[in-house]
């Protein structure tokens, strides 16, 4: 994190980000991150309670929105709310993703496989078809994309998830060269595994996790929100000026093996 005296403190000084997904694990680290370096944070997830505490820990600069992002009228009201209140949106972050799921394509029901893509991919689309035309009007800004390590290697028995994380990579590129004239960046970012609640879904503490999981990784342990937060502050800000259409592989080496 920054502190006062660091430069990077202001380096989103009268900024509006949006985040979706944003009131635990990596969602909550990016928030802190961009408030603490300036930003105005807009923390929209489908937990409003969550949403609420977290930007009464948060302050003044932050604000908790409810939303589905696999709903356009709902991710539409989201976007109102923002302009009601801010006039104006720099970033926006796509975080939310749905529970993992385990399953093969014979394994999944329809159902569990359409939540996967409505959550991580159409709630994408949508959250950009909303957000976009309000920074464009804005003169431009930055949007990243939270994808996964699993975007770029397959791991077994998780088809929907590796299928709708590829799609978002794919997805910023084509956001990337539609919106280029407009001033829009559009980035993704794929993490290795991090310590979050989510995986306290497989294993029984953050602590088991790493253990299991940190020898996949080049650098021999899991990531904490706060290196994902970080490097999703560089592809929001100016600092990432010249980097559109590409995907930011924070994972600690995991896909080069």
């Amino acid at each position: 994190m920054t502190s006062p005296s660091d430069p990077l403190a202001a380096r989103f000084a009268g900024k509006v980000i949006l985040i979706t997904g944003a009131t635990s694990g990596i969602g909550a680290a990016i928030a802190r991150r961009c408030l603490a370096e300036g930003a105005s944070v807009v923390c929209a997830d489908h937990a409003e309670d969550a949403a609420v505490n977290l930007v009464e820990e948060l302050g003044s600069r932050a604000l908790a929105v409810r939303c589905d992002v696999t709903d356009g009228r709902s991710m539409e009201r989201v976007l109102d709310t923002v302009r009601g209140r801010f006039g104006r949106l720099d970033g926006l972050v796509h975080n939310a993703a749905a529970p993992s799921l385990d399953g093969t394509v014979v394994d999944l029901s329809e159902e569990q496989w359409r939540r996967e893509l409505d959550v991580s991919l159409t709630g994408a689309f949508l959250a950009a078809k909303f957000a976009l035309p309000l920074m464009i009007s804005g003169g431009g800004g930055s949007v990243v994309l939270i994808a996964s390590q699993f975007a770029h290697v397959a791991t077994g028995k998780a088809v929907a998830y590796c299928a709708a994380k590829a799609g978002l990579v794919h997805l910023a590129k084509a956001m990337a060269v539609d919106h280029a004239g407009e001033g829009i960046r559009v980035n993704s970012l794929s993490p290795g595994a991090v310590a979050t609640p989510r995986l306290l879904q497989r294993w029984p503490d953050l602590e088991a996790a790493d253990r299991q999981l940190g020898p996949a990784h080049l650098l021999g342990r899991i990531a904490q929100p706060d290196e994902i937060a970080t490097a999703t502050a560089f592809l929001l800000s100016a600092d990432a000026s010249f980097v559109t259409g590409t995907d930011l592989l924070v994972d600690g080496g995991y896909a080069v093996r």
